[in-house]
């Protein structure tokens, strides 16, 4: 599957590249419905990782979001620590060092993660 949702005031841009193994989101995601934004994604994902695939890289730079994304984002990301290619996957959390609430969020979604590689990605102040 590809998709690509275009980023709005409060969802997130989304591009999904299953070609290349690649999962990317970007902007804010505060949507009022968060469920309805994410549930193609969530169904998405959780076949995905049922395959077999070398590698998968899932960079996420989000700015902002609200306590509904952080537990869809809790949920994706402790489906992917549990896949049976866990150790293939790369997530890239990317941020300024600015943002201390998002550095403690990728912190704490660390901490609950055994399987899969997580990395702190900082960009420079635009």
């Amino acid at each position: 599957m590809n998709l690509l949702k275009e980023k709005t005031g409060s969802t997130p841009l989304v591009l999904i590249d299953e070609s290349n193994n690649y999962m990317y989101f970007e902007g804010e995601s505060f949507h009022e419905n968060v469920l309805e934004f994410y549930t193609d994604i969530y169904k998405w994902a959780s076949a995905y990782l049922k395959t077999e695939f070398k590698n998968f890289t899932f960079d996420c730079e989000l700015k902002y979001f609200n306590s509904s994304t952080a537990k869809f984002l809790l949920n994706l990301l402790l489906d992917m620590d549990e896949s049976n290619n866990a150790k293939n996957i790369t997530v890239n959390w990317i941020t300024t060092k600015d943002n201390s609430i998002i550095i403690e969020a990728g912190e704490d979604f660390r901490d609950e993660l055994e399987n899969l590689t997580f990395n702190f990605v900082y960009r420079q102040l635009s």
